[in-house]
Formats: C-alpha cells, structure tokens, sequence
C-alpha cells in the first residue's frame, strides 16, 4: 500500500502539471493545432493563464498541493491552522494565477475571519483536487482522511457539492489502497447511504454510462468549465473508462480542455491509487521540477 499511497499523490501533480500548457482552453481544436496530442509535459503560452510557468511546473492548483503536502509532512497531521499559515503565505507575492475563490477566500480573512469560516462559496471542482497529499498520510483510513480531504476543501470552497465531492474521491481512494477497484468502489460508494440522495449519485450514474463514448465528446456534453457539477460526471467517465491504463486518463483529460488540471488531478489520484508507480509515465515526473521534492516529503510521511 505504501508505493501505492506515494503513486496516488506523484500522479496527481503530474495530472496537473501535464495540464499545465493546455489549462482553460475550451476550444479543443486549438488544443489540438497548438500542441497536437498532449503526450508530454508543454511549456504555457504567453497568451495563457499561467505565462509565467515554464513546462514542468504547476498550474495554481499544483502550487496549493504543495504547500499541503509541505504542512503535512512538517506537522505529521492535518492541521487546519498550519495549513491556511502557508496557503496565505503562498499568495503574499505570489505570481502566478490567482482564481476567484482564492480572491474571496483571502478577502474574508482580511475582515478577520478564520481558516474555519473564510472559505468562499465558490463550487468549483478543484478545492477537491488537490486533496491527494492527504492519501499519503491517512490513505489506511477512509474516515480520517474523509474529514481531512472535506475540512482543507472547506478553507476555500466552503461549497456542499465541493465538501461531498472531497469526501467521496477520499473513500474511493481508500477503498482502492485495500484492493477494490476503481469501478467498483465508485459505484458501491455512490449507492451508500452516505451519498445515494445527493447530487454526487446522479453524476456518478452519468460518468459511467458514458463508457462507450469518446472522451472529448463525452467530456465535452458534460461541461469543460470549472463547476463541480460540470468536472465529476468526466472524472467518473475517465476513472471507468481508462481504470488499467492512467497514462491515457491523463491524456484525455487534458484533450477534452477547459478545467482539465482539476479534472485530471482526481483522475491521476484513484488510477495510481490502483495501479502503482509504474503506471506513471518515467517522462513527466523526470520532467516535473518539483518531483525530487516530492518524494522527498512523501518518504517523510508513508510508511
């Protein structure tokens, strides 16, 4: 478990740092005129939201993953106020893309609120997403890592389709380190008491029944944007679709465009969760500049 754990965690940033080059285009034929298939890791352009990135590094979001793997593995817990410390830390100059959640999240706790209630409302996917470096410390148990994955999304997506989602991609992942398959666990995951009467049921039931489409399109008919509603349904597609093979996942994650660092970052977690170390591509990570680092802090926290 504990490869798998560490492959959960290094797949998600590089999700996000293959969707780095290609993040927030929605027309998915300049994706394609630009970059032809995005198979490796591509630098951003200056006309981008990230000009500032060079290839190899993050999009925003690989930025805050970060900074949570960090606190964790310092801390050897989730703490909430040592979390929000560095995150505000983070963007005091920051110079990368700041996002509307963000934007709102720190102008709550400039009128003094705390990491408790200064989440915005913003229902956007990827307060969930970058919970991964929370499965290397609590991946052997769902509840703690559950609490952990809703409480570091809640900071800043203080959203209850956000909250359930984390919560949801924290059991499957857990049930994934025990053996259960990705399908199978989406799928008992989605029938339990816990989520069968909300929302997340109803975009499980539509990932899944889009299996037999092509993932640009079926990604496409669910929504490229950001919002929650519009990211899970094509997380689900690519997690069924693609479960023995999470290179191809990433790469359709970023094919179908839009949101494509948080749909892939989720997407990276449950397939490497499942299927190990070997499955992420030995390209990306040797491209990614901060993988020694990572692995580095990972070994700190994974027994």
């Amino acid at each position: 478990m504990s490869d798998n754990k560490k492959a959960a965690v290094l797949a998600s940033f590089a999700a996000d740092s293959l969707a780095l080059g290609a993040h927030w285009i929605y027309d998915v034929e300049e994706i394609v005129n630009r970059f032809g298939r995005v198979t490796t890791l591509e630098k951003p352009g200056s006309d981008s939201y990230h000009p500032r990135r060079d290839k190899g590094e993050f999009t925003h979001y690989g930025d805050q993953m970060l900074v949570l793997l960090t606190s964790v593995t310092e801390r050897k817990a989730f703490d909430l106020e040592d979390f929000s410390r560095r995150w505000r830390q983070l963007f005091e100059d920051y110079d990368g893309y700041v996002d509307g959640a963000t934007k709102k999240t720190l102008g709550y706790y400039a009128k003094g609120k705390t990491a408790e209630n200064a989440g915005s409302h913003t229902g956007d996917f990827a307060g969930a997403a970058r919970m991964a470096p929370l499965v290397g410390l609590y991946g052997d148990d769902a509840d703690r890592l559950a609490e952990a994955a809703r409480a570091q999304a809640r900071m800043t997506h203080d959203d209850p389709n956000t909250l359930d989602t984390a919560e949801f991609f924290a059991r499957v992942t857990a049930a994934v380190l025990k053996g259960e398959s990705p399908k199978a666990a989406v799928e008992r995951l989605a029938a339990s008491e816990a989520f069968e009467m909300t929302p997340v049921a109803m975009w499980v039931e539509e990932g899944l029944k889009s299996g037999n489409e092509e993932s640009v399109a079926a990604i496409g008919k669910f929504g490229r944007a950001c919002e929650t509603p519009q990211v899970f349904p094509g997380v689900i597609h690519l997690i069924a679709k693609y479960e023995t093979d999470l290179r191809e996942a990433l790469i359709q994650a970023v094919m179908g465009g839009g949101d494509s660092a948080a749909r892939g970052s989720m997407t990276g977690m449950v397939l490497a969760a499942h299927l190990g170390m070997d499955a992420i591509p030995r390209e990306w990570t040797d491209g990614m500049k901060k993988t020694r680092e990572i692995l580095s802090l990972l070994d700190r926290i994974v027994g």
